[in-house]
């Protein structure tokens, strides 16, 4: 499963990465270090790092749609439709990560009321 970009968030997945994201899932193996197997081309991070570079480039969106809005208050910025567009995507962004952190949180709780 590929996940679309949308202001930063799933650019990090690649079309190369998904087979090995793939694998890893229905294998269900790990390495002592924690690492998801299967992981395409040997590289480490596994989901912890997909999530940490997702959080990482949710916050670079961020602090260019700050610059963007403080350079569009100062009137300082030559392109005026291009800093909307950079704020929207931010916000798009941050509406994404609060929703899959919902989905998260469900998930566990799910997981944690199960009745085995």
């Amino acid at each position: 499963m590929i996940i679309p970009p949308l202001g930063g968030l799933g650019t990090q997945l690649s079309a190369s990465q998904a087979p090995g994201l793939a694998q890893g899932v229905q294998g269900g193996a790990s390495s002592p270090s924690g690492e998801a197997g299967g992981v395409a081309g040997g590289e480490a991070g596994g989901f912890g790092g997909e999530l940490t570079e997702a959080i990482s480039s949710l916050e670079k969106t961020q602090d260019s749609a700050s610059s963007a809005s403080q350079a569009l208050a100062t009137g300082s910025v030559s392109d005026p439709e291009s800093a909307v567009m950079t704020v929207e995507d931010a916000q798009l962004a941050m509406e994404l990560a609060a929703q899959v952190r919902t989905k998260a949180t469900e998930a566990v709780q799910t997981i944690f009321n199960t009745q085995v």
